[in-house]
């Protein structure tokens, strides 16, 4: 009795990834274009900017905690933009940027960039009991 079914051959197909001609899968876009960079690591790097910026005038930053979280975790009547802790016992001073609500509130990169810088400067002003404008002599004014 002859099988309508052919013996499997003793070596596996190769996999043919390139069925229509199209080439290769890959990435959409390669790692060093601006579309690869979410939207979180473009929010860390406005942060990251504003920071290296006060950094220079004010060296003991240097000693502060800046952090990037998506939103508040209390529930408040109004949305803070960011907050800045003191330093405790074994814990050095934090300054936390929350991403969503200043994401909301801004429709371009530039707009979120300004609306960064004034978060850290507001809550490096707070931290130090200063007021923005002597942290930062361009507070506003953009």
């Amino acid at each position: 009795m002859d099988s309508p079914v052919p013996p499997h051959p003793s070596e596996p197909r190769p996999r043919r990834r390139d069925r229509h001609g199209r080439g290769m899968r890959g990435p959409v876009a390669p790692p060093q274009v601006p579309l690869s960079v979410s939207r979180a690591e473009s929010f860390r790097d406005l942060v990251q900017d504003s920071v290296e910026r006060l950094e220079r005038r004010w060296p003991q930053l240097a000693d502060v905690d800046f952090l990037v979280l998506d939103v508040p975790g209390s529930l408040e009547e109004t949305v803070p933009l960011g907050r800045a802790l003191s330093a405790v016992k074994g814990q050095p001073a934090q300054i936390v940027v929350y991403r969503r609500p200043v994401e909301i509130r801004t429709k371009t990169r530039d707009e979120r960039a300004l609306l960064v810088h004034e978060v850290v400067v507001e809550q490096v002003a707070e931290l130090l009991g200063l007021s923005p404008e002597s942290v930062d002599p361009r507070y506003g004014q953009d």
